[in-house]
């Protein structure tokens, strides 16, 4: 046989051997590469009705079999979430651990410092036809019934933020067909309540309007926070320039009570014994 090519028999069954030794080696003793991916945790230990922002989290990769069934690796999911539970540094966020976007589970945490949340009843005319969304801005009307000298309305608090209708706390994109059915499903629904962002000094005006009369919700543009410079009520004379007030009847003079006239107390009696011979007698004076 030609020494060449023993020489290639040999240098390849040499290679052969040297791939085997790499490949058994490489399966026993060598450290395995495990795939990884990406996912959405907590970059400092949050407590629970934390209000998510960019700064809370970061991602951090794990492996692929240890991957959590509702792990979040789309940042945009958990922002402006509020978390349900405790979380600590490096955990992973899920879908369990965050209240959802349209449910009412974080609703306290988007309750600024220092206000409070009330709800309001409303319909389909005092709620603007139910196109007032959560988080606009309205103005509260308040109206007292009566006669047209009583009935009055008023604007009690402007520019406050709707945190919910309903129990509906966020915007959904839907397309023109959901929006009509939507509507439509409004003007069947019975009366809901609409729950407002405002100070505690608000709160108590709302709430005594609510026990006092009617209450209304006026929509406004959320980039206009101007406050009217009339603060006047409106009356049914505004409503009616001719209409005459009708006259207040004076009330009935009263009648003075007659007090019962006191009589003097009967003044003591004299008794006087008189004796006449075997007779006696006795005479009062």
């Amino acid at each position: 046989m030609d020494r060449r090519k023993i020489l290639l028999i040999f240098a390849g069954a040499w290679c052969s051997a040297a791939l085997l030794t790499w490949f058994l080696y490489a399966s026993t003793k060598a450290p395995r590469v495990e795939k990884t991916v990406p996912i959405i945790a907590a970059a400092h230990d949050l407590p629970a009705g934390t209000r998510l922002l960019a700064a809370d989290l970061k991602t951090v990769h794990v492996p692929e079999k240890d991957l959590p069934k509702t792990a979040i690796r789309d940042e945009k999911e958990a922002i402006a979430r509020s978390l349900l539970v405790n979380v600590n540094a490096n955990e992973p966020i899920t879908r369990a651990k965050i209240a959802s976007a349209t449910g009412i589970e974080g609703l306290p945490a988007a309750i600024e410092i220092g206000k409070r949340a009330i709800s309001v009843p409303i319909n389909d005319t005092s709620g603007v036809a139910g196109l007032i969304p959560p988080r606009a801005h309205v103005d509260v009307l308040f109206t007292r019934p009566g006669s047209p000298a009583e009935a009055v309305t008023t604007t009690i608090v402007e520019d406050v933020i709707v945190l919910a209708m309903g129990r509906t706390t966020e915007l959904t994109p839907v397309t023109a067909n959901a929006t009509a059915a939507a509507a439509q499903a409004t003007t069947r629904q019975s009366p809901q309540s609409a729950t407002l962002l405002v100070t505690p000094e608000q709160m108590r005006k709302i709430e005594l309007a609510k026990n006092e009369g009617k209450i209304s919700l006026a929509l406004r543009n959320p980039l206009d926070h101007t406050v009217a410079d009339d603060d006047e009520a409106t009356t049914a004379e505004e409503l009616y320039p001719g209409l005459v007030p009708a006259p207040k009847t004076p009330p009935p003079p009263k009648i003075a009570e007659k007090r019962p006239e006191l009589k003097e107390p009967p003044k003591p009696k004299t008794v006087v014994d008189v004796f006449r011979g075997d007779k006696h007698t006795q005479e009062s004076f």
